[in-house]
């Protein structure tokens, strides 16, 4: 079996690269793993089944990754290292870097979902309307410098000029059209830098559709709120709309960008599938919020 390094020394505020986990990893009996990067991708011919591939990057780098384990039979570790690191969550991963190192040697792991969009894999979260605005516009000197809160600058500059965008989503059970602030098709729990969606896992083999109609900010804060202090969303309600479905549409009046774990995807129309428990992921359990 060989451990893959795969470091991205962009990601985040650009200190957690390959000299930054390379001590810890060999202080838990992983030294030396064969180090590479995905901006030249000749390694991945050298992966075998049941190799471990870590990732240390954003969740972009994760998605990259992930599907190098897909199309080889790796096996996925996650180092966090990016900005909003939301994959990274669905895990329970210690936030110490030598207790993360050490969980990563015991080498449990567990199946978790994946989902398919217009033919492309993502591994957390897809969007549509002002979730795609941080990948848009954030610069990586904005993300070093403010970090998540970055996203927010982003996202509280542009709001007020925003009317949203007309779509309708269809799930198995349930269809929904109208005007929307954002909608995001997620495969696990969290998104947007540590928000998190009620009543969701990262194995369950659904997505969470979850789309927000516009509304002032206080209507946003309130309805925020709630869904932290209930620990639930609503199915519907005059501010979010709450599916779930192992398939998903969505149709815009015009081509909508979207992207998916922090890189541009593409354009609408979007059809989603989920495929329950494909990757195998080192971690001892998956979050079920």
């Amino acid at each position: 079996m060989t451990i893959w390094l795969i470091a991205n020394p962009q990601a985040g505020s650009g200190d957690r690269g390959e000299t930054f986990w390379c001590p810890f990893l060999a202080a838990a009996g992983l030294a030396e793993p064969s180090v590479c990067d995905l901006n030249d991708t000749a390694w991945v011919n050298s992966v075998k089944a049941g190799d471990w591939l870590l990732a240390a990057g954003g969740d972009g780098t994760v998605n990259k990754t992930a599907a190098i384990c897909l199309s080889t039979g790796g096996i996925l570790g996650v180092l966090p290292s990016g900005t909003a690191n939301d994959f990274a969550r669905n895990l329970a991963l210690p936030e110490d870097p030598q207790a993360l190192c050490d969980l990563i040697a015991e080498g449990h792991t567990r199946p978790v979902d994946v989902a398919w969009a217009n033919g492309q894999m993502y591994l957390n979260v897809c969007h549509i309307g002002m979730g795609t605005w941080p990948v848009r516009e954030a610069t990586s000197e904005l993300k070093q410098r403010w970090g998540r809160l970055g996203y927010a600058r982003v996202l509280l500059g542009q709001y007020r000029a925003y009317r949203g965008f007309r779509a309708a989503i269809r799930c198995q059970q349930a269809w929904v059209k109208g005007r929307w602030l954002t909608i995001g098709v997620a495969t696990g729990a969290f998104y947007g830098g540590g928000h998190f969606i009620p009543q969701a896992t990262a194995n369950d083999g659904q997505l969470d559709v979850v789309a927000v109609r516009p509304r002032p900010i206080p209507h946003l804060l309130l309805a925020f709120l709630l869904t932290r202090l209930l620990g639930r969303t609503p199915k519907t309600s005059e501010t979010l709309v709450h599916l779930k479905g192992v398939r998903c549409d969505i149709k815009t009046r015009r081509p909508k960008t979207v992207t998916a774990d922090g890189e541009i995807m593409g354009e609408t129309p979007l059809e989603v599938r989920c495929e329950a428990g494909c990757l195998q992921v080192i971690c001892s359990a998956v979050v079920t919020t």
